[in-house]
């Protein structure tokens, strides 16, 4: 199979690369619902030396810096209790936390999750967490301007592999919320 964007040299269904992912990455996929089919997401495989993307598009191409996205998990407190998100943006913004996570999650104060909560939570490694097989009682704040392309490159739930995703896929996840302005 080749991918829809980028040039890799291994690349497959994801519903064929179950074992490439962690447990609540390849349940979503086994189990997932939506108007794209789960055929259309893509594994690749890439070297955990590259994850991070500045040094990911270095190494892979730069032309993907437009097309990827990151998944961030955020906490928002409010008298005394916390409650976790996630945040898609595209890698070439950065989450407005303060402002509209803040707003959207009712809370008084956002930041973002320590790595430990982050990675405890989601079961997935630092570096390498999906919107796909997070909790789906968490809400997924996920910015227009990923839903509006037509792939893009998002962590596998580990730090080797990416998924590539139908943007639009994103608005059907679990607790979606497709909100304007949330990568400033």
């Amino acid at each position: 199979m080749r991918a829809p964007i980028g040039d890799f040299q291994q690349a497959a269904a994801a519903p064929d690369s179950l074992d490439e992912l962690v447990r609540p990455v390849a349940e979503a996929v086994r189990h997932w619902r939506g108007s794209v089919p789960a055929e259309q997401i893509v594994y690749v495989d890439t070297d955990p030396q590259w994850a991070d993307t500045a040094t990911f598009v270095e190494h892979y191409g730069r032309e993907l810096l437009e097309q990827s996205a990151n998944c961030v998990v955020v906490a928002g407190k409010r008298g005394g209790e916390s409650r976790l998100a996630a945040c898609l943006v595209l890698s070439t913004t950065r989450v407005d936390v303060n402002g509209v996570v803040r707003r959207q999650l009712d809370a008084r104060k956002a930041s973002f999750a320590s790595m430990d909560v982050a990675t405890g939570e989601t079961g997935m490694e630092y570096g390498g967490i999906t919107p796909i097989g997070l909790p789906e009682e968490w809400p997924v704040l996920v910015d227009s301007a990923v839903v509006d392309l037509p792939y893009v490159l998002v962590g596998s739930g580990r730090r080797r592999g990416k998924l590539l995703v139908p943007g639009k896929a994103f608005a059907e996840l679990p607790g979606a919320v497709v909100l304007d302005g949330l990568g400033v």
